[in-house]
């Protein structure tokens, strides 16, 4: 994966293309700082020879430097595809970085900002999840463990195949086994079980942002807009997808809404992806029934340019850790391609 090719923005026109996203605050002496520095950080990827991953969930201006923007499915595939690059810049949280790493063990990756972190994969350790694998295989001899992409480097290495939201289904109805433990999204575990014959027995952990949104935030919207399309992640709670025309990924649903002939949408996910819409599908409408991730946010245009000027900050690995997780992520690869 060769560094992207962006057009060079001023200030002006920096302010012209943000400033119809009404969460956040681009003033004119804004977007004339971050112009600048969106050209030196250019500057120094091509000097570096770096390129900038960067999640749907990122703040906008993260997308001006960004050579490809994605869910965690799309991240770790290009991360694997690395080719020409000798830094790599993860505009994401932790475990996003250290998935990138497990694919590039030779390769500089940086995390802008260390306290990015996941409440999710918090909620999971290696420890107990060795000890809950051990348990559950005395009574189910068949049992295979799989681990959502966002979780540790650590837990995936513990597991037999990881899934990502685009794939979790079809994942699960492809390993060998009928019973699997499903860490560490409870939401996304229930709704793999209501898509397949197998028995999931799952982890007591959630996205704070995901469940956190509730039916009535989306009835109300859904009452003020009617005809409008709901499109929920599957991290959501189960009340809240049922209300939903469509549950997708987060890639899936930029798919849907390019495709679709409806022009109003409710995107049900991280706010950031409502922006992302807004800017590349100007044409049709965005609304949010959602909360901001503090964790995404913590990664800034000041802290992705003091990341490439001073590589900051390295992701480093034990090698049966990241072989481990590697094997995992493959697996995963493997079974969904």
């Amino acid at each position: 994966m060769a560094p992207a090719t962006h057009t060079a923005l001023d200030g002006d026109q920096l302010y012209h293309k943000l400033s119809v996203l009404g969460q956040y605050d681009y003033d004119r002496a804004t977007c004339d700082r971050y112009a600048s520095m969106i050209a030196e950080i250019r500057r120094l990827k091509e000097q570096l020879r770096a390129v900038v991953l960067a999640h749907n969930y990122q703040r906008p201006e993260i997308f001006e430097v960004a050579d490809f923007i994605g869910d965690s499915l799309e991240l770790a595939r290009k991360a694997r595809e690395v080719r020409d690059a000798e830094i790599i810049v993860f505009c994401g949280v932790h475990f996003m970085a250290e998935t990138a790493k497990v694919f590039n063990p030779e390769r500089t990756v940086l995390l802008p900002y260390l306290k990015a972190g996941c409440s999710l994969a918090d909620s999971v350790t290696a420890e107990a999840l060795a000890d809950r694998k051990a348990e559950l295989r005395r009574i189910y001899p068949d049992l295979k463990v799989v681990s959502y992409v966002n979780c540790t480097a650590d837990v995936k290495a513990l597991s037999d195949a990881c899934c990502t939201s685009a794939n979790a289904t079809k994942i699960v109805d492809a390993i060998d086994g009928d019973h699997i433990l499903f860490v560490p999204d409870q939401n996304l575990a229930n709704y793999v079980q209501g898509q397949t014959k197998k028995q999931i027995i799952s982890w007591d952990g959630n996205c704070y942002v995901h469940h956190q949104i509730t039916v009535a935030e989306v009835e109300k919207v859904k009452r003020g807009l009617p005809g409008v399309k709901v499109l929920a992640h599957p991290e959501c709670r189960a009340d809240v997808l049922e209300v939903a025309d469509a549950v997708l990924s987060t890639s899936a649903m930029v798919r849907y809404a390019e495709q679709s002939d409806a022009t109003e949408f409710l995107i049900v996910t991280e706010c950031g992806l409502s922006d992302r819409l807004l800017l590349e599908i100007p044409g049709k409408h965005f609304y949010k029934a959602c909360k901001l991730c503090r964790y995404m946010k913590m990664i800034t245009l000041e802290s992705t340019l003091d990341s490439l000027r001073n590589l900051r900050y390295p992701i480093e690995l034990d090698d049966d850790v990241r072989e481990g997780a590697r094997q995992a992520l493959e697996r995963m690869l493997e079974l969904s391609a």
